[in-house]
């Protein structure tokens, strides 16, 4: 077998290889042979087939299953010899498309190499943590919202006002027929809650108990139901009763509501919701200027496809959030700009860096910390936990999706331990305001 190197040049590697003929011939036989003790041919017996018959039934198949087995392992192992770490699976073509029994192989073999990431001395750099304290105000403004959800409705007379729960029966017709879905009885409905389509609510304002109203409304253009969708309608409804709001007292009656045993424990309980809260923006903060420091500190060859790649997909992903009306992927295609490339080339660097460190410095994700991870996303799917496990194991590249933020936070708590942090207590309104600032330059 015969490999020359063909191209050397920084992270790309390219190589051709011969495979004599005899040596293809040759495994060709071995596999023949092997096959042959455990093959039974009417008017042979078992393992007597002869070779010619064997090779006849079976050469074509066996040819091509050798080629296959010739060629990964020779690049495997020519991989292995270089000691090389390739950046994605290796181009393998086979020069002479109409190879045959008794031709020599030729084959190329492209990849690109993972470049060697430098050391970077954490210890040197310098963050601010910004700390936010749960303030009495904060406590008091959730208690206010957590009253606001827990608010309940009393009849009473006169006529429906915003926000008031008028209790309705109403049929719904387009063009005197009435159409699946139109219609309810004994339908609780907060004015002002946005609940129905646009221009439904409103019209009831004003009627008291009692009252009747043919409520007339056109659905959106971008109602979910295609059948509806931008059609003029009739909704004959009748005001049963009119309910005004009661905000729920903020005592201990409330706080049992929530899971509480009193007042106290509520306060106490929402304190480190906020806290966690907080805690969460601050890590989001101090995780991008971490990253952003990092950026700023390396700087190494990137294998130019893995580039190319993730330069197409930055692309692709700011397109689209650009023309959120377009949903599928037919479209043309979108050439990476030079923005695209630069933000390519922070995620690729930093992604190749924080995977070395974590390599070097055994970080793992155990199994653990991915089950408690895979159970929060299998709560977003109530009733079909079991179908979404079921899901997620049969799924790599999900189970893939879910370990890869995992890992990253493990080396970043790995790095966060070495660099210099000071803290600094700032107001949530001053944490909201540094956020918002990244985001406006976010990659």
């Amino acid at each position: 077998m015969q490999v020359n190197e063909t191209t050397a040049e920084g992270l790309v590697r390219a190589y051709e290889i011969i495979v004599p003929s005899a040596g293809i011939a040759d495994k060709v036989t071995e596999k023949l042979e092997v096959a042959r003790k455990d093959f039974a041919m009417k008017g042979f017996r078992k393992g007597k087939a002869p070779l010619t018959l064997m090779r006849k039934m079976f050469g074509q198949s066996m040819l091509g299953e050798t080629v296959q087995e010739i060629v990964d392992g020779t690049v495997r192992d020519l991989i292995a010899e270089k000691d090389h770490r390739p950046a994605m699976t290796p181009d393998i073509k086979v020069v002479n498309e109409d190879f045959k029994e008794g031709d020599d192989l030729t084959v190329t073999v492209g990849y690109e190499l993972l470049p060697d990431v430098p050391e970077v001395d954490f210890a040197s750099i310098k963050l601010e943590k910004m700390v936010v304290a749960v303030e009495d105000a904060a406590v008091q403004e959730s208690l206010e919202r957590l009253a606001g959800d827990a608010v309940s409705y009393d009849v009473r007379d006169g006529a429906a006002e915003d926000k008031d729960q008028v209790v309705i029966d109403f049929i719904g017709r387009i063009d005197g027929e009435a159409f699946d879905g139109g219609t309810a009885d004994d339908f609780p409905l907060v004015l002002g809650s946005g609940q129905f389509i646009p221009g439904f609510e409103e019209q009831l304002v004003g009627l008291k108990a009692g009252d009747k109203k043919d409520v007339e409304v056109s659905f959106p253009d971008d109602y979910g139901n295609e059948e509806l969708k931008g059609k003029p309608a009739v909704f004959e409804t009748s005001i049963k009763e009119v309910k005004a709001p009661q905000a729920a007292e903020i005592d201990d009656e409330l706080a049992k509501k929530f899971g509480a045993e009193d007042l106290n424990g509520l306060k106490e309980n929402i304190k480190e919701r906020v806290a966690a809260e907080y805690n969460q923006a601050s890590r989001a903060h101090l995780k991008r200027k971490l990253l952003d420091a990092l950026d700023e500190k390396v700087d190494f060859e990137l294998p130019p496809t893995m580039l190319d790649v993730e330069g197409k997909q930055v692309a692709h992903q700011l397109w689209h959030e650009e023309n959120p009306e377009v949903e599928g992927h037919d479209h043309p295609e979108i050439e990476p700009t030079e923005e695209h490339t630069r933000i390519a080339k922070r995620r690729v660097m930093l992604g190749l860096l924080l995977a070395d460190l974590g390599s070097k410095n055994n970080i793992q994700v155990d199994q653990d910390e991915l089950r408690n991870a895979v159970m929060q996303q299998a709560r977003q799917y109530p009733g079909q936990e079991r179908q979404f496990f079921e899901w997620i194991q049969s799924n790599q590249q999900a189970m893939n999706e879910i370990q890869a933020p995992l890992f990253e936070d493990k080396v970043i708590d790995h790095i966060l331990d070495q660099a210099t942090l000071t803290e600094k207590t700032v107001t949530k309104e001053e944490l909201e305001a540094a956020l918002e600032a990244l985001e406006t330059d976010a990659v």
